[in-house]
């Protein structure tokens, strides 16, 4: 089975590259869900970022609030006194996405040896992780559709989606860095058929990689 990292900064549009692979046929996971489930009210992890973060990060019900614990993590997007925590957020849930996913790997592996698992997530070279895939691919766009994809799915003005995209952009690699580090780059910036063909170009040579491992 080939083990593939599938990587990008924030907006870029891993996820949708991600629904193209397993179109074609590729087993997916997607760190943020693993991290989302971690995060359950009684979970190890839960509790640990409660006691970080406090139980400001929380919604009413005990869940945790996404927004707040980024506003918690990332500082202030207004670029006030607030200190970035997100090394602290990163050491309490990264071991145990880590975890998670090399599980699922093994299960993939028993299920279908001869295939492909693609793990996508946005901090595989900022976790360290990078040497845990075979074969790595990085999704780059350039900053201004980031910022339209994250108003339009936040369902934010574009200032404020800028201000935090902005934030979010200065505790991950640069694309320039990402990049060095792939052995397949996905540039998606045009048409929808255009990352396509692209992603299918990179299918190919997986499938062949996974059929002869």
């Amino acid at each position: 089975m080939l083990k593939v990292g599938l990587t990008g900064g924030i907006a870029s549009g891993k996820s949708a590259v991600g629904e193209m692979f397993v179109a074609l046929g590729a087993h997916l996971v997607q760190a943020d869900r693993i991290a989302h489930s971690l995060m359950q009210p009684g979970e190890p992890v839960y509790n640990e970022v409660v006691r970080h973060f406090g139980r400001g990060v929380l919604n009413p019900d005990g869940s945790v609030n996404r927004t707040k614990l980024a506003e918690a993590a990332f500082g202030s997007a207004e670029g006030g006194d607030r200190v970035s925590r997100i090394e602290e957020l990163n050491r309490i849930v990264h071991p145990q996405v880590l975890r998670s996913q090399e599980e699922w790997m093994r299960a993939i592996s028993f299920q279908d040896p001869k295939g492909e698992a693609i793990v996508e997530a946005a901090l595989i070279l900022e976790a360290g992780a990078g040497k845990r895939f075979d074969r790595l691919i990085v999704v780059t766009c350039d900053p201004e559709h980031r910022v339209e994809r994250f108003a339009s799915r936040q369902k934010i003005d574009l200032d404020t989606a800028r201000k935090e995209v902005t934030r979010r952009m200065a505790a991950q690699l640069p694309d320039e860095e990402k990049v060095k580090a792939a052995d397949y780059v996905i540039d998606n910036c045009g048409t929808l058929e255009h990352t396509r063909g692209e992603v299918r170009e990179i299918w190919e040579k997986l499938k062949a990689e996974a059929t002869k491992s």
